[in-house]
Formats: structure tokens, C-alpha cells, sequence
């Protein structure tokens, strides 16, 4: 008989080595020194040639051996042996041959701790029988015997031999077996079959001797005792390999279904049929249903949540389980199955069908799966009308359901939030038995799957029904974000004046006098002065909507509107044109620098990038980096993909697919983050001396420090315009400011810190320097025909440092409603009236020197002279900037002399302060003498005092 023979390493897993056992009994046995017992004599000489002639012609050898080599050689047969039933078929044979016995039995223990049972693996074993018969046989008629039944039953309970002489004399045995097959059982050996821990893990049945004796001797005893404790271990090993090669096969069954997981998601009943066939096959089980509960994601349930009134959306019932609650009250709740998916016999298909609240109602296998729902409890039924018995919540409603129902395991199926989703179910295992704990172990991983699998299909199906409603939204977005026809029709027929006009060649170009139309006209001069019009074939209507749209989809905020990319698109239409940059570009690349520049902050909101990071706004959630960026691209494709927004239409598709690689790269260019990336690779090729810019690499760098260049042009603009956007920025910022300290309830960074708003000057002479100027001085060396860029932000940055430098000291603050206004704009304004001013003059460190110059201080250095201080109190309409002006005026002005003046002011006084910020000490005795003077503005009721002459004589006065 041949043999699966393994590695022994593989094989012996017991604390006890095979080799020295068989060492030890073989001692035992040949325990006279020579090498054979008197026993063995004996035995020898009992010897009938009606046993001999009954062995297989492949065993006869065997009879040559003295008994303590065959001994040996049985125990050799079977200790590599890991199939359960070839092993279990040698030792029944081995057994046989060993004692004598005309056939044998073997069966193996099996069940909890609290409700163990015998299978028998293999009955009826003679020397003759082959192992396809003996496994056929067992399997086609399985017999379990309890503990304590039986003579089997009674050896696995109580761990002792029974030797039975007279088998019908003995009240335990059962002659049923032989009255079926007409074989008479006398002698009996029943023996148990330990691990090495002690614990019952079998039992060997001998029956009668073919050698003429009436019964079983002590010496066949103990041969059978020795022979049993290496076939304990042998059975172990061989159940601990069974054990790995179904927990292998299990494994594989996992595997299979985690990638049926992937492969099925978008296909809910396949994929619950896949999973159901799997479990019935691996469990053996007659039937398998899945029950899936309503989980508020069908149309119907969508629409009553939409018609449900507020307070009734309060009151709808929660799915946590409470004790207290009963089971009608649970039932009623709003988890009720609605989908049950039915797996029959392997040749039926898969049955799925849609229950009613009835159907429920009268099974008893589909409420027994609502009480699991319900409690979230696995249940395994053994007795089916005792446990419905039990739970008198149950209604059978018929018994024939429960008649044909032996047993029932029955589990919940979860998702990832330990939400309740379904309830999986096994009906009868094939053998008749009840399920045993391991079946639930593994029923438990394939609900984990099937759980996975349910929520995962249904994220799937969530997402493709999200993604139909984005694009719905997208196509009315698309609809309400494109200009009207009527606003195109009338771009259409409108007369572009030409650029000089707009003064577009002129990088001092301002937006402050064009009209919100004069806007849209001055974008379609600038596409028609570059000849993109007719170099790409754009129809003139559909740019024009185009246009329209663009200016459309920006939002009212304070900077980063319409007008701001109107301004850096002209910045690039004059480094282009004036700049003369145009001549390291083509034309497709001119058109979607353009096209960048238009769109760069398309829907900006007035935030950055880091307080949409700060509030994990759904943008940053989409867009981990250069979020806004990212965000004004799909909004510049999202317009483009419009109807009638094309511009690029006429475009071949590797011409589409250029100028669209260069208005993405240039929009997320104009992130600063990129911007400082980018810095370093241009200087070096700058350095190097680089003047072939039509490399890939080399073309991204320049077109990125050109997007640069025009979003921060407006701080190289003249110095009434760049104040002008500065405090339109600075209020932007602000207005972040406020949110942070409102939403976050965090203290902002400097520049978006309302309260400190007078560090503007300081912040603006910091980011000129740190960005405007490198990036200005870079470009204006290597393309000197842009150097008005760079001689405007120098100019600019003087004055934002004088500001700067005054606000340290004292001397001026900045408005938030003005950031800062000459005094000499102030009387220019004609329109402004003088009137309520008090101001107090004091003339500090006054000598006698000065005194018998008789006033005169031409004479006298600068350093000696008289300080004089002038302050202001103003009850009238100026403002806190103009008298900060007055007061830096007049105290520049003032040398030490007297102030002369001819103009009465209205209940104006002039006098010194002696102790306001003097430079001398409170007891040295001052030169200076304090007078005060008033006088008032008179005015007529005709009015013939102009008011500009008021001005301009108070300017001389100062």
C-alpha cells in the first residue's frame, strides 16, 4: 500500500520524538537481551496460515519479521503518513495484523467542550479492504456516536479500556450492525486514542480474532496500548496538517473574494452571489440567503427625506440598540430588509427578489434574520422549534418552513462605520450535523467580506449617482456661468478702438478710468493686436462670449476680480508687444499665456491658499497643493468646455493639447509656492548666460517668471496707483484676517492683522524686496526692453519706505480708508472746504542767541537751531491723515523763527508748549516766550471769498 510520505520535520509536531518511542517500546518488548521474548515465541507458534493467506500479496513479508521488527516497521508505516484517512485505513490494518483481529473500526472525537461526539472515520476495516471501499463506505453512511453511549461512546468518556469477551453478554453492546450485515461480533477491544496532553482525540475498536481464540490476552492488549500512543501522535499530526491544507484552501477562498470585492463593485448581485457560493461550497450547506437592509439610499427613501418636514426629521427613530427597547418596537424601526439574495443546490441558480413587509412577516427564516438585525447578535440554531420556542417573539407561520430546517447559523454583516447592512444565512449542513464553532469562525470572514464587498458596491453606485448630479450641476453651472446672448450680440456689433487708446503698449496702463464694458473691448483688442484671431481661426462671437463668460465667473471681491486679471493680461500683452518677449514665442504659446492670464484667479473667494487648508474647505480636500491654482484651471476648463466658449476649437489636437499643457502650467505658476521652486533654476541659466529660451524646460521657467512678473505688476505701477491697489489688497487681506480670528479663533499673520495695519508700509517695502526686485532685476538685465518694470518698483519702494519710516516715528499713521495723502493733494482739492482747525505751535531749546538775531536763524547751524512742534485739533471735516500731513508740514517747515501770517482763522491759537517732548529738562529756565493768536475766516453771505485761494494762502502760511 503506498503512502504520502513528507519530510519528517514536516510531519512530527508533538513534543515527543517518534524515533525515541519506537526506541523505547521496541526495548520494551525485546526486554530478554537476545532480541526476542518468550511472548514472542508464543505468539509465533499461535500463528494460523488462514491469517497468513489473508494478507495483501504486498504485506506478506511482514510475516517473515520476528514481532519486534514488525512492530517497528508498522510504526514506520505510519508515522510519515498525513492523510487522515490512508493513515486511519494503516492503522486499522497494522492493528489487525499486530492482534489478530478480524476487522476494526476507528473513530475520531469531535464537537464543543460541551457537546462532544465520535465520527467514525473508518468501520469495518478488515485485512482485505481497500482504502477506496473502507472511505466510501464511512462517507455514505456516517455513524456518531455520543459520549458515554455505547462501548465506543463509554471508552471516549471515561479514558479506559473495555475488552469484551462475550459481546452479547455485555448490556452496552449494540447488535444492530450485525443483525444488518449477518456478521457476529464476539470478542471486543475498545481503546482510546490520546494526544500528547491526554486529551481524547479518538478511539480504536478491534473485533474478534481470526487465530481460533475466543477472545483478546493480555499481550494483545498491550501491543494494542503501545501501538495506539505513536498512532495518537501520527493522528495529530495528520489533523494538524488537514487543519493547515483547509486553512490554506480557506485563505485562498479570502483571497479570491477580496479581489471579487474589486472586480464586482459595480455589480451588487454578482458579487453577493459569488460570495454565497463560496461559503456554501467551503461550508457544506444545503442553502445560503443574504438579507440587505434599507439603509436610506433607495429613490423612495431620497424622496421622503425630502418632503419630510424639520421636526419630522428630529423624531425619525435611530438605529442604535437600546435593552430597553422590545422587539415589535425594534422591528418597527426603519432597518427592514429589502433585497434578499436565495443560493440553493449547486446546479440552481441564485434567486433575488424584493420582499414586502408580509413576506417578512409570515417567514420564520426571515425574522429569525430580523431578530439578528436587530441585535446585532450571531445566533447558532441546532434546534429550530426550540429556539422558536424560546423567543416567543417568533411567529411560525408555518411549520413545514421549520420541519425541513435542521440547522441555522446566522450572522450580521457590518460596514466599516459597524453599521448594520445585512444579515447572512446558512440553512442545514449537508451531513446532517449542526454548524460548530469553526463554521462560524469561518461564516464570520466571508459576512466580514460580504459586508466589505455590499459597502463598497454601494459607495460605487453613491459615486456614480454623485457624479451624475455634478454633471447635472456642472451643465447648470455651465448654463447660468456663460454671458447671455444678448450681452455677446452686443460685444459683437460694438467698435474696439484701437490699443493706444486703452493705452495697452504702456506698462503704466491703469483700469481706474475704463468702464466694466470698456474691459471686455480692451481684452478683444489685445487678441486682435497679437493676430491670434485669425491666426487660429477664432469665430469673433464665440471669443466674445468667451470673454463675457470669463468676466462673468469671477467674483465682486475687493482684488482679485475681473479687473485684476484685465491688468495682467495687459502687463503681458506689453512685455509681449513693448517688452519685445514676443520674439521667444510662438503664437500658440502667446495665445495661451493670454488665456492664462485672463483666467489665473478665476472664482477666487478673497482667501489663500493656506485658509483653505486651515478650514479643510472642499478644495483643499480636492486639491492637496497650489489648491486655488488648481482650482482657476478647472474652472478656465470648465468655461472653454461650455457651449460656444470653445476659443480653441479650430485647433488641431496636438495644438489643443500644447496650449492647454501651457495655460495649466502658467495658472499654477502664479502659486508663489511655485514661484520660489522656479527662482533658482532660472537665476542659474540667467548666470550661465542663457539666451536660447526654446528648450521645454527652458520655455516652462521663463513663461513662469512672466506670470509672476504680471500678477505682482501692479507694484510697479505709478505711485497713485500702486497706494491705491495696495489698500485694496491690504482690505482683502483684512477681510481674511476677520475670518481667521471668526471661524479659527486664531490671531492671523501681520499682513491680514487689521490692528496692525500701520506694519502696511514696512510689509510692502518686505515684499518688494523679497520677490518684486530679484524677479524685476533678473528679467530686466537679461531682457532689458522691460526696464520701466523694474524702475517702477524701485520708485515705489522709495516711497513705501519713507512711509514706513515716518510711521516709526510718529509722525504719520496709515487710514484705512486713506493710506496716505499729501498735504499738497489736500489743498489742491477744491472741492474741500477749511474750516474748525486749532493748532498749537511751541518753540523748544530757544537761545539768547537766537533772540539778538532778533528771530533771524540764517546765520545759525543747523543743529543749534530752535525745535519748534506743531499739533493739530481739528473739530471740523478733516481727517486724520490730512492733519498728519498738516503736522509733518508745519514742522518741517518751522526753523526757530516766528510764523508770520495775514490769514485769520476761525478761533485758531498759537502758543508753546513747554513740556511736550522738550529735549531740555523741566527746571532749566526756556528762552522762548508763548503767545497765543486767533482769528476767524470771515465770509460773506454773497460768497466772495473763493475757496481756493483759502488753500492756497494757508499752504504759504505753512
Amino acid at each position: 500500500m503506498s503512502a504520502l510520505v513528507l519530510p519528517m520535520t514536516t510531519s512530527v509536531v508533538c513534543k515527543t520524538s517518534i524515533l525515541d518511542l519506537s526506541t523505547l517500546v521496541f526495548g520494551l518488548i525485546c526486554s530478554d537481551g537476545v532480541g526476542r521474548s518468550t511472548e514472542v515465541d508464543v505468539e509465533e507458534e499461535r500463528l494460523s496460515n488462514s491469517s497468513v493467506q489473508a494478507l495483501p500479496e504486498s504485506r506478506r513479508h511482514l510475516m517473515d519479521l520476528d514481532e519486534g521488527e514488525l512492530f517497528m516497521e508498522l510504526i514506520r508505516d505510519v508515522a510519515n503518513e498525513l492523510d487522515i484517512d490512508v493513515l486511519c485505513h494503516k492503522i486499522l490494518v497494522n492493528v489487525g495484523l499486530l492482534t489478530h483481529a478480524d476487522r476494526g473500526s476507528l473513530f475520531l472525537a469531535k464537537g464543543t467542550p460541551n457537546n462532544k461526539y465520535l465520527v467514525a472515520k473508518l468501520f469495518d476495516v478488515t485485512q482485505k479492504t481497500a482504502l477506496k471501499d473502507a472511505v466510501t463506505r464511512a462517507r455514505a453512511e456516517e455513524i456518531i456516536i455520543p459520549f458515554g453511549i455505547g462501548i465506543a461512546g463509554m471508552v471516549a468518556q471515561t479514558k479506559e479500556m473495555i475488552n469484551i469477551k462475550q459481546a452479547y453478554q455485555d448490556a452496552r453492546f449494540n447488535c444492530e450492525i450485525d443483525l444488518k450485515t449477518g456478521y457476529k461480533t464476539n470478542a471486543i477491544l475498545c481503546m482510546p486514542i490520546c494526544n500528547y496532553e491526554g486529551d481524547i482525540i479518538g478511539v480504536a475498536q478491534i473485533i474478534n480474532k481470526t487465530n481460533g481464540c475466543m477472545e483478546f490476552d493480555e499481550h494483545d492488549v498491550e501491543i494494542f496500548r503501545r501501538y495506539l500512543t505513536f498512532c495518537g501522535i501520527g493522528i495529530q499530526n495528520a489533523q494538524l496538517f488537514e487543519m493547515s491544507v483547509q486553512e490554506y484552501r480557506r485563505n485562498q477562498i479570502l483571497l479570491n473574494l477580496a479581489r471579487s470585492i474589486f472586480e464586482e463593485q459595480n455589480n451588487l448581485e454578482c458579487l453577493v452571489t459569488k460570495i454565497m457560493t463560496e461559503a456554501r461550497e467551503l461550508l457544506k450547506c444545503e442553502r445560503c440567503s443574504v438579507f440587505l437592509v434599507d439603509l436610506d439610499c433607495c429613490e423612495e427613501s431620497h424622496l421622503e427625506k425630502i418632503i419630510e418636514k424639520p421636526h419630522q426629521l428630529e423624531q425619525r427613530p435611530s438605529r442604535a440598540i437600546k435593552g430597553g427597547d422590545s422587539f415589535e418596537e425594534k422591528q418597527n424601526m426603519r432597518n427592514r430588509f429589502t433585497v434578499l439574495f436565495e443560493l440553493g443546490g449547486e446546479n440552481q441558480a441564485a434567486n433575488v427578489s424584493r420582499p414586502s413587509i408580509n413576506d417578512l412577516s409570515t417567514s420564520t427564516l426571515a425574522q429569525i434574520a430580523q431578530f439578528v438585525a436587530t441585535t446585532g447578535q450571531t445566533v447558532n440554531i441546532c434546534d429550530v422549534h426550540e429556539w422558536v420556542r424560546d423567543h416567543n417573539q417568533i411567529r411560525a407561520e408555518s411549520d413545514r418552513e421549520i420541519d425541513s430546517t435542521h440547522g441555522i447559523l446566522c450572522m450580521p454583516i457590518v460596514n466599516a462605520q459597524k453599521t448594520v447592512i445585512g444579515v447572512a444565512q446558512l440553512i442545514n449542513k449537508a451531513n446532517g450535523l449542526p454548524f460548530t464553532e469553526s463554521d462560524a469562525s469561518i461564516f464570520e470572514a466571508f459576512a466580514i467580506f460580504c459586508g466589505l464587498g455590499i459597502h463598497n458596491t454601494q459607495m460605487y453606485e453613491n459615486a456614480c449617482k454623485l457624479m451624475a448630479k455634478q454633471k447635472v450641476a456642472l451643465e447648470c453651472l455651465s448654463y447660468h456661468a456663460t454671458a447671455s446672448q444678448d450681452q455677446t450680440e452686443k460685444l459683437t456689433q460694438d467698435i474696439i478702438a484701437e490699443a493706444e487708446s486703452y493705452n495697452l503698449y504702456s506698462f503704466t496702463f491703469t483700469d481706474f478710468d475704463l468702464v466694466d464694458d470698456d474691459t471686455c473691448r480692451a481684452v478683444l483688442r489685445m487678441f486682435m493686436q497679437c493676430n491670434l484671431v485669425s491666426q487660429f481661426h477664432i469665430p469673433y462671437d464665440v471669443l466674445c462670449r468667451w470673454v463675457l463668460s470669463v468676466r462673468k465667473n469671477y467674483r465682486p471681491v475687493k482684488y482679485h476680480n475681473w479687473r485684476h486679471a484685465l491688468n495682467v493680461a495687459q502687463t503681458m500683452f506689453a512685455m509681449l508687444k513693448t517688452g519685445k518677449m514676443e520674439r521667444f514665442m510662438t503664437d500658440l504659446e502667446i495665445l495661451g499665456l493670454l488665456v492664462a492670464c485672463l483666467c489665473h484667479d478665476l472664482d477666487h473667494r478673497g482667501t489663500n491658499n493656506a485658509f483653505q487648508t486651515k478650514t479643510e474647505s472642499p478644495l483643499a480636500i480636492l486639491y492637496t497643493t497650489s489648491t486655488m491654482e488648481h482650482h482657476h484651471f478647472d474652472q478656465c476648463v470648465m468655461i472653454l468646455n461650455s457651449e460656444g466658449n470653445n476659443i480653441f476649437q479650430a485647433l488641431s489636437t496636438e495644438d489643443y493639447r500644447s496650449v492647454m499643457k501651457t495655460v495649466e502650467s502658467a495658472i499654477l505658476s502664479t502659486d508663489l509656492a511655485m514661484y520660489f521652486k522656479k527662482r533658482n533654476a532660472f537665476l542659474e541659466l540667467v548666470e550661465n548666460g542663457e539666451f536660447d529660451w526654446q528648450g521645454e524646460e527652458k520655455k516652462d521657467l521663463l513663461c513662469g517668471m512672466m506670470m509672476t512678473a504680471c500678477d505682482v505688476s501692479a507694484i510697479a505701477k505709478p505711485w497713485e496707483v500702486q497706494h491705491k491697489v495696495a489698500k485694496l489688497v491690504a482690505d482683502e487681506f483684512f477681510d481674511q484676517g476677520d475670518l481667521e480670528k471668526l471661524q479659527l479663533n486664531t490671531q492671523p499673520v501681520a499682513m491680514m492683522d487689521r490692528e496692525r495695519k500701520d506694519e502696511l508700509p514696512k510689509m510692502q517695502v518686505g515684499f518688494i524686496d523679497v520677490i518684486c526686485l530679484p524677479l524685476y532685476r533678473v528679467l530686466c538685465d537679461t531682457f532689458p526692453w522691460i526696464t520701466p518694470l523694474y524702475e517702477g518698483t524701485l520708485e515705489n519702494r522709495r516711497n513705501w519706505q519713507d512711509l514706513a519710516e515716518k510711521v516709526e516715528m510718529g509722525l504719520t499713521w496709515i487710514d484705512h480708508d486713506t493710506i496716505d495723502k499729501p498735504v499738497e493733494e489736500f489743498a489742491g482739492c477744491a472741492d474741500e472746504e477749511i474750516k474748525d482747525i486749532e493748532f498749537t505751535v511751541t518753540t523748544l531749546n530757544c537761545n539768547q542767541q537766537q533772540s539778538q538775531h532778533g528771530g533771524d536763524d540764517s546765520h545759525t547751524p543747523e543743529h543749534q537751531r530752535s525745535g519748534s512742534r506743531l499739533s493739530i485739533k481739528k473739530t471740523g471735516a478733516l481727517g486724520k491723515v490730512v492733519r498728519s500731513k498738516l503736522s509733518k508740514t508745519l514742522y518741517n517747515s518751522m526753523d526757530g523763527s516766528k510764523p508770520k501770517t495775514s490769514l485769520k482763522l476761525l478761533e485758531s491759537h498759537v502758543s508753546e508748549d513747554m513740556d511736550d517732548k522738550s529735549p531740555t529738562s523741566p527746571s532749566q529756565p526756556q528762552a522762548g516766550s508763548m503767545g497765543r493768536m486767533s482769528a476767524s475766516s470771515s465770509t460773506s453771505s454773497a460768497g466772495t471769498v473763493d475757496k481756493t485761494k483759502k488753500r492756497s494762502k494757508l499752504c504759504a502760511l505753512l
